[in-house]
């Protein structure tokens, strides 16, 4: 796929010619798609369907006025055909990819929803694919001890750390869930470690359960939840037998 410099660089040199379309249009997929449909801002009045194509991918009319209006009256530069024909093609490949990304991510939360549907509902679709795709396979995972799940992605900084006698990595894939990231710097390890510890419950459930559903791991994201607030406010969380006592009986119906 390409980098977002890449994106950024080519949709910046159509931002010279009509400069004004990004502050109206700053979503990135948007902007490609008008950017393809728009093309030449001079020769706007020559497209009758212009209005329409624009409506389309904004699904907004008073946006689309403005858009219009700008076009008519933008301050940017004139560009030539061999640029134009060239933020074309990037533009549309820039939308497609957009939407391949879109329907792969789909794709992916239907399928981790069906297999892993306890680890989905704890760390997410993304974080918990990639855990599965590093480990090998959802069998692999539920075999890992949550030491080995915590630094799962960072082997190669382990093993410098030990070489070297340095500090250890706290965190591997797990460092893209998003409890790592409201977790304060001194907590970050320590959330680390318990999230692993829910992680290994949580694919095991789905592995070894003849029908895995979600509700396992909703209540293993509470638990994480409750284990963020304690290190916050020092508020007690419930016991893991209780919340999984809870969980077994809701699981049931």
């Amino acid at each position: 796929l390409l980098s977002q410099d890449d994106i950024h660089t080519e949709l910046f040199r159509y931002s010279y010619h009509f400069p004004e379309l990004f502050k109206l249009v700053p979503d990135q997929y948007k902007y490609a798609r008008l950017a393809v449909a728009i093309l030449d801002r001079n020769k706007i009045g020559e497209n009758e369907n212009i209005a329409n194509e624009i409506n389309e991918i904004v699904e907004d009319e008073e946006k689309t006025k403005e858009i219009l209006e700008a076009a008519r009256t933008s301050m940017g530069m004139d560009i030539s055909e061999m640029d134009l024909a060239n933020i074309e093609r990037f533009a549309s490949r820039v939308a497609s990819l957009t939407e391949y990304r879109q329907r792969l991510h789909e794709y992916i939360k239907d399928r981790m929803n069906s297999c892993a549907p306890s680890l989905s509902a704890l760390i997410g679709e993304q974080v918990g694919a990639r855990l599965i795709s590093h480990a090998g396979s959802l069998t692999n995972l539920a075999k890992y001890p949550a030491s080995t799940v915590q630094i799962l992605g960072a082997e190669k900084a382990l093993f410098r750390a030990l070489k070297t006698r340095s500090a250890t990595p706290k965190y591997g894939l797990l460092f893209h869930s998003s409890f790592i990231g409201r977790a304060s710097t001194k907590n970050k390890g320590r959330i680390s470690r318990f999230l692993a510890n829910k992680c290994t419950i949580a694919s095991r459930i789905d592995c070894f359960s003849e029908v895995p559903v979600a509700t396992f791991g909703e209540f293993l994201r509470g638990q994480v939840e409750e284990r963020l607030k304690y290190f916050e406010t020092g508020e007690i969380p419930q016991k893991n037998i209780d919340v999984m006592s809870k969980a077994q009986d809701e699981a049931k119906h």
